[in-house]
């Protein structure tokens, strides 16, 4: 398995319209997508784009008390940092080596906010860090 780039870090926050007026406000973020829900993951997502088209920051806010955004937030109340998301070539390859590497995945390969496959990494066998893996999108460069 080879590192790839760092796609986005993962936020969850209590609120997002405080979030965006954190990003835009003290951080200075000009470029905000609008938020969209995410049913089938139970979240309200919002990309915010980092300068020269680099790593994102995903906002994660959750939908209902079963989001597992929600059990995050009720052991850290404030939001923080929820995971990491790399990039690899092929979703199918990198999930095999993971699984032969005794890598815990945490459920089955899914459509993500990109619109491409991703899956997630039990942190406790990614060195604390809940991880996602993500196939790069068609798009990105």
């Amino acid at each position: 398995m080879k590192l790839g780039r760092l796609n986005h870090v993962g936020v969850a926050v209590p609120d997002m319209d405080a979030a965006i007026a954190f990003w835009r406000d003290t951080m200075g973020a000009t470029q905000v997508c609008e938020p969209f829900d995410m049913p089938e993951q139970g979240v309200t997502v919002c990309f915010i784009d980092t300068p020269n088209g680099g790593t994102q920051v995903e906002l994660l806010a959750p939908l209902s008390d079963q989001s597992p955004v929600s059990s995050f937030l009720a052991k850290n109340p404030l939001g923080g940092q929820h995971h990491l998301c790399f990039e690899v070539p092929d979703i199918a390859s990198a999930r095999s080596e993971f699984e032969a590497m005794d890598k815990r995945i945490l459920g089955p390969t899914r459509i993500g906010a990109h619109g491409t496959p991703i899956f997630f990494v039990h942190p406790k066998d990614m060195g604390g860090i809940l991880t996602e893996i993500m196939e790069t999108p068609k798009a990105s460069h």
